[in-house]
């Protein structure tokens, strides 16, 4: 995107629709963490996802925000249990970020995991994570081709010294 002109309508008055590419150009300069959903689903099984949409939306109360794709395995599983966990990748978890934004079925085979206490959220990664949130739903609203979830955190835990992994200009990167 070398024209800055060419992401604007030539009419102001009559706007098309946003250009695709352009849109998720856009969105690719904007660096994400990296976060694994997780929710157990009706059989008890465990379900997760890859997801660089999260944002924390209030601190009293402790609210957070996460998108879920439309088509996603994960998404029933969020809807039955009312409850998931944001497990935010520490880096070098490269691999795992990309295994869970696959729709393989043996995500978990390779992963050290536990269940979120009380049986209230997915299953927390217990040697990946930098960090997690465990949530209960609060509400979804439906967005296009995703569902927008805002979730109350119940609990959390830090790995400490463990930094984040990020998503940029598809790509993989860490901060410390």
């Amino acid at each position: 995107m070398t024209d800055m002109d060419m992401a604007f309508p030539a009419d102001p008055a009559h706007p098309s629709p946003m250009d695709l590419m352009v849109f998720r150009e856009v969105l690719a300069s904007f660096p994400a963490g990296v976060v694994i959903v997780t929710a157990m689903d009706a059989e008890g099984r465990p379900m997760g996802l890859t997801v660089s949409a999260f944002c924390s939306v209030s601190a009293v109360p402790a609210l957070v925000c996460v998108c879920v794709d439309a088509g996603s395995n994960t998404l029933p599983a969020i809807r039955h249990s009312g409850a998931l966990t944001i497990n935010i990748l520490a880096a070098g978890r490269e691999k795992l970020a990309l295994r869970f934004a696959s729709k393989r079925k043996d995500k978990f085979d390779i992963v050290d995991w536990a269940p979120a206490p009380h049986d209230r959220g997915g299953p927390i990664l217990t040697s990946d994570a930098a960090a997690h949130l465990v949530c209960v739903v609060d509400r979804e609203v439906e967005a296009g081709d995703h569902s927008l979830f805002i979730a109350e955190a119940i609990g959390a835990g830090v790995q400490v010294g463990h930094p984040p992994l990020v998503y940029h200009r598809r790509g993989f990167a860490s901060v410390s």
